[in-house]
């Protein structure tokens, strides 16, 4: 494979930017990173490990960014990170062994569910409301983040929605809920980009300076995030799931 030229890292450079500061607050950066990606001739599976690695530097830098700015429920989200692990990893097993296809039509109709709701609930997520949780809860919210994390290995389109939908309905605001679904999306990432290293589908000239330009895009989108609150991050949740929602439609059919 030739090395990479000048203006296909300056234009990887670009792209990671723009992805990472989307991604860095409300997932769905790879619909803009894969599809650079893929413009620069690598093989689909390589394509994903790549993407995966300079996810993976742009999620560790959110959730860096959040706890710093205290928007990170430590206790809870600490304890949630290894089942977002773990079922990364089962999930990326997993789709070795069986095609994800089957998915889209229910991830269309939830990621649909998931918008309208929020929509609907206007205020939702303007003020903090969670007290903790009871056992039945927090048995579930456990459940939610293992299935959640296995998603994300398995086929992965509206994982940080998703994730961050969770924490709304657990009586987080919006930037908070961010916060805390970067930290498992983290985890998620970290699972993934060992199963692709593992394979060997890491292109790793291109990936770390996409991935060191979403440093710097998930550093300024994370704190825009937090400085702007509410106003911003659910506008724009809104708009990258409903472009979740376009891109699923369109493969789909």
């Amino acid at each position: 494979m030739d090395h990479i030229t000048l203006h296909m890292l300056l234009f990887l450079l670009g792209a990671g930017f723009i992805a990472s500061f989307i991604d860095s607050v409300v997932g769905g950066g790879g619909l803009i990173s894969l599809p650079a990606l893929l413009l620069t001739g690598l093989p689909s599976t390589v394509v994903l490990g790549t993407n995966k690695l300079a996810s993976t530097m742009s999620s560790f830098t959110s959730t860096l960014s959040f706890m710093r700015s205290g928007k990170i429920n430590l206790k809870l989200s600490v304890s949630l990170f290894p089942l977002s692990l773990f079922g990364s990893a089962l999930g990326a097993y997993t789709v070795r062994q069986i095609p994800p296809e089957f998915l889209k039509p229910l991830v269309i109709i939830l990621l649909i569910g998931v918008m309208i709701y929020t929509l609907i609930k206007k205020d939702w997520g303007k003020q903090l409301t969670y007290k903790g949780m009871s056992k039945k809860i927090a048995y579930l919210t456990a459940f939610v983040a293992l299935l959640l994390g296995f998603y994300d290995g398995f086929f992965g389109p509206g994982t940080g929605s998703f994730l961050l939908f969770a924490f709304l309905m657990l009586g987080f605001d919006f930037v908070r809920a961010a916060g805390n679904a970067k930290v498992l999306n983290f985890g998620s990432n970290i699972a993934g980009l060992l199963t692709f290293m593992s394979f060997g589908s890491v292109n790793f000239e291109y990936g770390i300076p996409m991935g060191l330009a979403m440093i710097l895009g998930a550093l300024i989108g994370s704190r825009v995030a937090i400085y702007k609150g509410h106003t911003y991050v659910r506008p724009l949740f809104i708009i990258v799931t409903a472009l979740l929602i376009g891109k699923q439609l369109w493969d789909a059919f």
